[in-house]
This record gives C-alpha cells, sequence and structure tokens, in this order.
C-alpha cells in the first residue's frame, strides 16, 4: 500500500488525487488551456518509459529474493513505479496524450529461474534510483505547469527516501564501503600551474570531487556491467549478444582505469559484482526490453562523464573520461540501430514537422 504523501502542508494519498479533487486541486490552478511544454512532455514520457521497463523487472526479482529486507526494497520501489505511471497515465489521458507502448507481461517472464543473487538487487536498486533522480534533477526546473511540477518534486522526493533505504541496507549487510576518506585541510591554499598536469611534470594527488566521481562512476559501472553479465547469458538475438559481450568488456577496462586511478593514491574502492550473476540462461525479460535498458543505462554513463568532466582538472583523467564517451556513444548507436530495424524503438514525441506540412 502507498503511504500517503506531503506536498506543501496537504497530505494526499497520491498525485493523481490533486489532479481530480473538485476543492483545493492544482487543476484549479491550472488552466485549461495551458497546454503541457515540450520539456513537461519529454520528461513524463521518459519517466513511464523507465518506469515501465522497471515494473517488469522489479516483478521477476521478486519471485527470487529470500532476504526480507531486500524483499521489501523492492516491493517499495515497485509501488513507486505503480504510482508514478497512474499519475503519469492521468496526466496524459487529461491531454488526449497517447499513452506509450512501454513494456508489458509479454516482455517479461516470472517463471524464468533465478538470475542474479539478493545482493545485486540492492546495487542495481541504487542504480536504477540514481538514472531516476538525473531525470527528476532536470526536470524540477523545467517545469512550469502546477501539477506536473508537483508531480516531480514527489518523484525526486520519493527517489531520495528510497536512497536512504537503500543505503542502509547496503551498509548493514555489509554489501558496500563508503567513499574513502581523506585528511581535512590544515588551511586554504591556491593552486599552480601544475594544477592541469596529468601525464608531464608535477602531477597532483586527486582532489575530492575527481575521487567522488570515480567512485561514483565505478559504483555505477561494476552494476552495469553486473547485469549485462547476465543478459548475454541469456539473450536470445547473436545480434544483440555479440553488442552485450561488447558492452561487456568496455565496461570491465573502464572500470580498470578508475579503479587504477583510486590504487594509485592509495584510496579503495567498490569491487566487481560478477559473482552475483547464477548460471541460469534461461531469460527472465524480452530482447527488446534488455537491449532497451542497456542503452539507456549506457546513456546514464554520459551524463555522468559530463559530471565528471565538468569537476575534473587532471589532463589524464579528462583524456580517460573522453575516451570512454567515444566508445559508450558507439555502443549506444549501435544499440539504438539494432532496436530500430527490429521495430522496437518507440517514437519520441517530436516537434511539428513544418516541411511535410508545406509540401501538402
Amino acid at each position: 500500500m502507498i503511504k500517503p504523501i506531503k506536498i506543501g502542508s496537504k497530505k494526499i494519498n497520491s498525485i493523481e488525487k490533486l489532479l481530480t479533487s473538485e476543492k483545493g486541486s492544482v487543476s484549479e490552478k491550472v488552466s485549461v488551456s495551458e497546454k503541457l511544454t515540450a520539456a513537461e512532455i519529454a520528461k513524463l514520457w521518459a519517466t513511464y518509459m523507465g518506469n515501465s521497463m522497471s515494473s517488469c523487472i522489479l516483478r521477476y526479482y521478486l519471485q527470487h529474493v529470500d532476504d526480507e529486507d531486500i524483499k521489501k526494497l523492492l516491493n517499495h520501489a515497485l509501488s513507486l513505479t505503480a504510482e508514478f505511471m497512474s499519475t503519469i497515465t492521468g496526466i496524459f489521458k487529461k491531454e488526449n496524450f497517447p499513452i506509450p507502448a512501454g513494456f508489458s507481461d509479454e516482455d517479461v517472464n516470472l517463471g524464468a529461474p533465478r538470475l542474479f543473487e539478493d545482493q545485486f538487487y540492492v546495487h542495481y536498486l541504487k542504480y536504477a534510483a540514481k538514472a531516476g533522480l538525473s531525470i527528476y534533477s532536470v526536470a524540477i526546473p523545467l517545469m512550469y505547469r502546477e501539477d506536473v511540477k508537483e508531480f516531480f518534486i514527489h518523484c525526486m522526493n520519493s527517489t531520495i527516501e528510497l536512497v536512504e533505504h537503500i543505503n542502509d541496507v547496503l551498509m548493514k549487510k555489509g554489501f558496500i564501503m563508503k567513499p574513502p576518506a581523506i585528511p581535512i585541510p590544515e588551511k586554504v591554499t591556491f593552486v599552480h600551474q601544475d594544477f592541469l598536469n596529468g601525464y608531464f611534470g608535477q602531477v597532483r594527488p586527486l582532489h575530492a570531487m575527481e575521487i567522488t566521481h570515480l567512485y561514483d562512476n565505478i559504483e555505477n559501472n561494476v552494476a552495469s556491467k553486473a547485469l549485462i553479465v547476465g543478459f548475454s547469458q541469456v539473450v536470445k538475438s547473436e545480434k544483440v549478444r555479440d553488442l552485450f559481450l561488447k558492452g561487456r568488456d568496455i565496461t570491465h577496462k573502464d572500470l580498470e582505469r578508475y579503479m587504477h586511478k583510486l590504487s594509485e593514491e592509495n584510496l579503495p574502492a567498490p569491487s566487481f559484482l560478477d559473482h552475483l550473476v547464477t548460471a541460469s540462461t534461461h531469460s527472465p525479460f524480452s530482447d527488446k526490453l534488455m537491449l532497451f535498458h542497456k542503452v539507456d543505462m549506457f546513456s546514464m554513463k554520459i551524463r555522468a562523464f559530463g559530471n565528471s568532466a565538468a569537476v575534473n582538472g587532471r589532463h589524464d583523467i579528462g583524456f580517460m573520461y573522453t575516451r570512454a564517451l567515444m566508445n559508450i556513444s558507439l555502443f549506444v548507436e549501435e544499440g539504438a540501430k539494432i532496436m530500430i530495424n527490429n521495430g522496437w524503438m518507440e517514437q519520441p514525441p517530436e516537434a511539428v514537422n513544418r516541411e511535410n506540412l508545406a509540401s501538402k
């Protein structure tokens, strides 16, 4: 059962109640003529697609989970996917906007054998929650319609709460180490010309922001690699399997580089999770869902590289991210082409094609 949420000073059972209540409703604040903007449509559509996929994955995970704490996390996450999709469906229906096809029971086999151990689910949930937060953090400043803005604020707050529970379980069960500690500076200092060095001359130690993003990229990629290892075992299409194996190798090499940068400073890093994949070769998911998921995960890596490069100072680290970005962009493009060729890629909402209209 979904817990009541608090928006402002009002407690409601769901955002849908905000949309449908007659007295004091958000719909009263929003003019009937106030159309959804491109940004609002884009983020609602992307959120629906992501949660549609997550619903299939989480329902399968719940068929094979023994740990009660992890089971609660999975159920919590599944309840959020259902709530988010229901709210978006309500908004789209009010606008006569077609509900995305997304993913359905046809894309998941709940009777398939276990593919991952319980511990992997917690790491996966953290990765998925980070992906959600990256969407909501961009969305909120761009939302102007009151109902949509309130919805994404709720998504953000609910996902932050979920992350807190995930981190509690990760630490309680000893599944992960915190980001490494560094000394507190004795005083304020200013950098010199060697601040940017990475290959030549005096190379400074990693600063806190560089360490943070290396750790974050490692944490994301160990989950991504374990997932693609599992998918490569069960996927039916040879072409998709070849791409998954390529993605596995790209991820492994990137991880080795990130880990090496930390180890050079005698700093610890999260470890691989490949051992949490079982030997099953029976697919719990459609090839369409698995390929969509990996293209989406690799796209998230591109966004993460932008954040990492923005705070980086050393040339060697900047080049490392640039090389990784090129390989990952090629993976995403190849994956998109396979999806298009198989009729698996749903068309995102787009602007009017004025040239076509003029030609008629």
